[in-house]
C-alpha cells in the first residue's frame, strides 16, 4: 500500500473521491444515513463493515447528491 492508497475506499460503491485545488478526500456515502459511519474516514481504511465493492473512484457526484 502507498503513501497515497485509500484502501478499501479506493473501489467501495459508497465512496466518493473528492478533490480540490490544494488537498483529495474520500467521503463515505454511508454516514449519510447511519451516523457511525465517520464521514471523511482517516485513511488509508483497511477494514469497513460497510465495504461493498463495485464503486468507481472518478465517478462524479449523483445528481440529487451535494458537491462538497
Amino acid at each position: 500500500m502507498s503513501a497515497g492508497d485509500p484502501g478499501l475506499c479506493r473501489d467501495c460503491r459508497h465512496a466518493r473521491r473528492v478533490e480540490t485545488p490544494r488537498s483529495l478526500f474520500w467521503l463515505c456515502r454511508r454516514s449519510a444515513t447511519d451516523p457511525s459511519f465517520p464521514r471523511y474516514p482517516r485513511l488509508p481504511v483497511l477494514t469497513c463493515r460497510g465495504y461493498e465493492p463495485g464503486g468507481d473512484p472518478s465517478a462524479t457526484p449523483e445528481p440529487d447528491e451535494p458537491a462538497v
